[in-house]
């Protein structure tokens, strides 16, 4: 972060491609979109950039008191699921004897562009605004080849025909790009989809990410993308089976099918309130259920061969996903801290609507089960091979 005498140097060069002041507490929207201009960085000069609140035009603290709910707000900012990829910021306090200045110091990514509500924010000197298709077709050319994850690496024996386009056109293109912008383009699929991190221009082939959730057949491509479902009539695998389903297609509609088994496989119970009235109880919330599964699908390896296992017994239901925990996630912070071992799948379920707020699944799996008289999820994370969440009956 800045030293005091750095952040007045700022103040005193007023706004720049670098900074932006506001008198503004609580203009969300504004913030935003001054988060994504830094982040995406268009001047290209691999340095922070600045959102100093409570400072007027002309340079000077207006007299603002920065309180701690405003510093929790600003720093709420970097988990807006509106804002894709999530940009890298902190967030700090300056006293100084005209007033308090809270200072956002947002990161350039190395992800290109970042979006806020569909739209890519970009700063030319001291003005924000939305970019054209040239600006972003500059800041989709600016990844880094030799950075990129799994699902942003080009599928290189892939190709557009492999793709259905009207999946994308029709359920993704919608939710991640606001409508003005749909209306104003003219530009082809491909590069809509590259906009998108979808599609790599260099290499004429989709990302191994536009495969998954939009290939006719990604098991060609990436054989281990696929969920297996077990129920089993007893507490081990040495049971019956009941049921086996293997979910396997475009990660689109392999969603809204987990979706659907989990809600037929909840089963109710009476339970009395009073002699004339009863509720109904289930054996397992279905949100604790869905976040988890959702969880393992999303941070999963995509490199293994191995499915993400989804194993429901008598007494538990157990979820496995191949690759152990990503970046700087670890078994002592975790789930506090969270990293994303597949932007754009991760990107995709939010947009999607089947992730509200990244790094939330597990804090709401937990309140969801305490909620329902289960005990809390239990994680195996030692083993870089893989995770396992166990969730248990109610007691």
């Amino acid at each position: 972060m800045l030293t005091t005498g750095q952040l007045i140097s700022l103040m005193n060069a007023h706004e720049s491609d670098r900074v932006e002041l506001t008198m503004s507490t609580n203009n969300t929207d504004k913030f935003c979109e001054a988060i994504c201009a830094f982040a995406n960085d268009f001047p290209n000069h691999r340095q922070y950039g600045y959102l100093l609140v409570g400072v007027d035009d002309n340079g000077n603290p207006g007299g603002l008191t920065v309180t701690d709910q405003l510093l929790r707000r600003l720093g709420d900012l970097r988990s807006n699921v509106n804002l894709e990829p999530l940009p890298a910021m902190t967030v700090q306090k300056y006293s100084l004897p005209q007033g308090d200045v809270a200072a956002v110091e947002v990161a350039p990514s190395d992800l290109p562009p970042v979006r806020y509500k569909g739209r890519v924010w970009i700063r030319i000197g001291p003005s924000r605004r939305g970019a054209n298709q040239q600006e972003e077709r500059i800041l989709v050319e600016r990844r880094g080849a030799l950075q990129k994850p799994f699902d942003l690496r080009p599928c290189l024996d892939c190709s557009f025909d492999d793709l259905v386009p009207g999946l994308f056109l029709a359920s993704y293109l919608p939710a991640a790009v606001d409508r003005e912008v749909i209306e104003e383009n003219r530009r082809e699929v491909r590069e809509q989809m590259a906009s998108l991190r979808l599609y790599d221009m260099d290499a004429d082939c989709p990302t191994n990410g536009a495969v998954l959730l939009f290939g006719k057949d990604p098991l060609r491509w990436i054989p281990g993308a696929w969920v297996q479902f077990v129920r089993w009539a007893g507490d081990s695998m040495s049971a019956d089976v009941t049921e086996d389903k293997r979910f396997s297609g475009d990660l689109v509609n392999v969603l809204r099918d987990l979706d659907a088994l989990v809600a037929a496989q909840i089963q109710g119970r009476p339970v009395p309130e009073s002699t004339l009235r009863e509720r109904t109880d289930a054996d397992y919330p279905a949100v604790a259920i869905r976040e988890l599964l959702l969880n393992g699908i999303m941070h999963r390896s995509y490199e293994s061969n191995a499915p993400v296992h989804f194993y429901w017994y008598e007494d538990r239901i157990e979820i496995q996903n191949p690759g152990g925990l990503y970046g700087m996630a670890t078994p002592e912070n975790f789930p506090a801290r969270t990293d994303y071992r597949n932007p754009v799948v991760s990107e995709a379920m939010a947009t999607l609507g089947y992730v509200n707020r990244f790094g939330r699944g597990v804090i709401r799996a937990r309140e969801a089960l305490a909620h329902n008289g289960n005990p809390a999820p239990e994680f195996e994370l030692d083993d870089p091979t893989g995770v396992v969440a166990v969730i248990r009956r109610e007691t």
